[in-house]
């Protein structure tokens, strides 16, 4: 049989096709999002967002011209600001994302991307962090990740100076379940994450609560509401503390190492609220062994929807179904 000739044409396809070949498999790695992604990499990527997100928040603080202006309203007619603060966070955090796993689906706060800073990640997860994890990894489908961005939580508080309400927030969600959390507070250096049933950051601690004394935590920009209903339910004398940024409520529920802020029992919230405000906190109460749910009882899915419209129920150490409980008596009448 005469042996296989090729043209010189040939010849030279062939060479570039291997040589192709060889790139992509060379150059493989976090800047293509496989088919399974190990979640203990998404989460130490996730803490360095948040962290590189506050850093872009203080800094523009520490300028002294946040650039603010308002966006809109919310459905109660409050306004909601934005300032450089937000899209010098969201360009970070979203960047470091989009540089790492460009075909992830990441869903933020705000939408201007015209000046994202793509910075690459080391890919490492720190030593501390593995010492709470499982040793071996936890792929998930890249598809069924839905990773939540708040870049700015409490701009309104960040605009009158009340910076201990500020945070930074990124949540991965799987199938619409928060499973990863974190939420950063840039003006202490104060780094908290959770990871439903894996682990959790070593600073936190759950809370010894005692039932017959339980204060709710609301939010500021319209406590009315929500406490004319906290104590329709559960009676005029019960505690409430109002304070600014979902972060900051959530993890007053919990004991933090260092963290001197107010703390509560429960958080509750009567109205609309973004997903991308909650799903942080949600996973970490979950990996704390607390409860995030509807008025009604009901999960909440971190799908594509951005908006939960159930209100809000959260807490750690407390019987949330109690909880539920005389939350449904009341919406029965």
């Amino acid at each position: 049989m005469a042996g296989l000739r090729l043209s010189p044409l040939g010849v030279t396809v062939f060479v570039v096709v291997m040589l192709g070949m060889i790139y992509l498999m060379m150059t493989r790695g976090l800047h293509d999002t496989p088919d399974l992604i190990d979640l203990r990499q998404i989460l130490a990527l996730s803490v360095e967002a948040a962290e590189l997100g506050g850093q872009q928040v203080r800094k523009v603080k520490e300028s002294g011209d946040l650039k603010g202006r308002i966006k809109g309203h919310t459905k109660e007619g409050v306004e909601e600001p934005l300032t450089l603060g937000d899209l010098m966070s969201h360009r970070a955090m979203l960047g470091l994302f989009l540089k790492t796993y460009p075909h992830l689906k990441v869903i933020s706060e705000e939408h201007d991307n015209s000046e994202l800073e793509l910075i690459p990640w080391s890919g490492q997860i720190p030593a501390d962090m593995l010492k709470q994890l499982p040793p071996h990894e936890i792929p998930v489908p890249a598809r069924d990740i839905t990773v939540w961005l708040d870049p700015l939580d409490a701009t309104k508080e960040f605009t009158e100076n009340l910076l201990q309400y500020v945070t930074t927030m990124v949540c991965v969600a799987v199938k619409g379940r928060p499973l990863i959390g974190v939420i950063h507070k840039p003006f202490t250096q104060l780094t908290a994450w959770g990871f439903a049933n894996q682990g959790m950051s070593a600073n936190l601690r759950r809370r010894t609560v005692d039932p017959s004394k339980l204060s709710f935590i609301m939010s500021r920009s319209h406590s009315g509401i929500a406490k004319d209903f906290t104590q329709q339910v559960f009676g005029s004398n019960v505690s409430i503390v109002s304070a600014g940024g979902a972060g900051f409520k959530a993890l007053s529920l919990i004991d933090v190492e260092n963290d001197m802020s107010d703390k509560a029992d429960v958080y509750i919230h009567t109205t609309l609220i973004k997903k991308w405000d909650i799903c942080a906190g949600n996973a970490i109460l979950e990996a704390i062994g607390g409860n995030m749910t509807t008025l009604t009882g009901e999960k909440i899915s971190y799908d594509s929807s951005p908006s939960n419209d159930g209100g809000l129920l959260a807490s750690a150490g407390v019987n949330h179904r109690q909880l539920l409980n005389k939350i449904a008596a009341i919406l029965k009448r």
